[in-house]
């Protein structure tokens, strides 16, 4: 029904919009984090490494938020094969980047085991 698709709309921008939040808290926190690691005298380079560490943690989990919500808005919605396709491309890339990102983040791939 109509009543229906706007609740499932409105809760795939809902947990869009708390994907983009989580990417700018994040990335605010790491700033902040990064700023409190100068001033405290840490090493550049290691300050560098955990900024970059912390906004990959922040990109991860806001990118999977946002894939939640290309799920919910296109497969409850308008499931033609068209939106299909662009929600594979869509899944394929952001899991792609997710991957890099745990591999920068931890120093291996989501399916090695830690030593």
């Amino acid at each position: 029904s109509m009543n229906q698709e706007h609740l499932i709309v409105f809760a795939a921008r809902l947990v869009e919009m708390a994907g983009v939040a989580v990417l700018l808290i994040g990335a605010l926190l790491a700033a902040v984090i990064f700023i409190r690691r100068l001033v405290r005298r840490t090493v550049f380079a290691e300050a560098y490494h955990g900024l970059r560490a912390d906004l990959g943690r922040a990109i991860l989990l806001g990118l999977e938020l946002l894939v939640i919500a290309d799920i919910i808005g296109t497969v409850a919605i308008k499931p033609t094969f068209e939106n299909l396709g662009v929600l594979a491309a869509i899944v394929a890339i952001r899991t792609l980047l997710s991957f890099t990102l745990e591999l920068e983040v931890s120093g291996r791939w989501p399916w090695q085991r830690r030593e």
